[in-house]
């Protein structure tokens, strides 16, 4: 299951970009079969990232939330951060620079974490295009989030508390709360309903439990 659907999506980035749209299509028509079949927070984020890819600008931006938010809850770190760095190209596009910037950092940041230099070297080329060259990764960077740091504040962002978020990530609820504290020091927030706008996400209701 992992394999064809990430080779799918895959598929439909490398076609989309291509230009061969018929191909990009029959790649989502079969995606979208498997990604509702499983119903899990991987396969909904690949299924909403593709059909970002091919949408219209004007229907492309929930795509792109919706695909950062259900990935944020899937664990898989390194899809998550290419749903951010194909989100920050398209805000580059549409000439929102400091939008682009904030989900260019981040995929960057998350992707050296990871050991995706292809990725984050995409990502630096895009954040380079918008006047901003990336930062070099160092742990205790005051505006630089950690991938630990950005998947709890991904999830509270989504309106999950700190036991819920605590059982997806598998640490204690103490964790959460100290890295949540370290996001808001780092973020210069001072509540937890600033979250959703610091991080760029549209809120969203919890995925459905896999079905297979």
């Amino acid at each position: 299951m992992y394999i064809g659907s990430i080779a799918l999506a895959d598929l439909v980035e490398a076609t989309a970009r291509s230009q061969d749209l018929d191909t990009a299509h029959q790649a989502l028509a079969r995606l979208s079969e498997r990604a509702l079949a499983s119903g899990t927070p991987w396969a909904l984020g690949l299924l909403a990232r593709s059909r970002a890819l091919l949408a219209a600008d004007e229907d492309a931006e929930p795509l792109y939330r919706e695909a950062v938010a259900h990935l944020g809850r899937s664990g898989v770190v390194t899809d998550h951060a290419r749903a951010r760095l194909l989100y920050g190209e398209w805000l580059r596009r549409q000439r929102r620079r400091r939008d682009a910037r904030l989900q260019l950092r981040l995929a960057h940041d998350m992707l050296q974490a990871t050991g995706g230099a292809a990725f984050a070297h995409r990502a630096e080329i895009e954040l380079l295009a918008t006047g901003e060259r990336a930062r070099t990764r160092v742990s205790e960077t005051r505006d630089q989030l950690t991938p630990q740091e950005q998947q709890v504040a991904q999830l509270a962002a989504g309106g999950q508390s700190n036991a819920e978020i605590g059982a997806q990530l598998f640490i204690s609820p103490h964790t959460v709360a100290y890295h949540l504290r370290k996001v808001f020091n780092k973020l210069g927030l001072t509540s937890r309903n600033q979250l959703s706008a610091a991080m760029g996400e549209a809120e969203l209701q919890p995925a459905a439990a896999p079905t297979g």
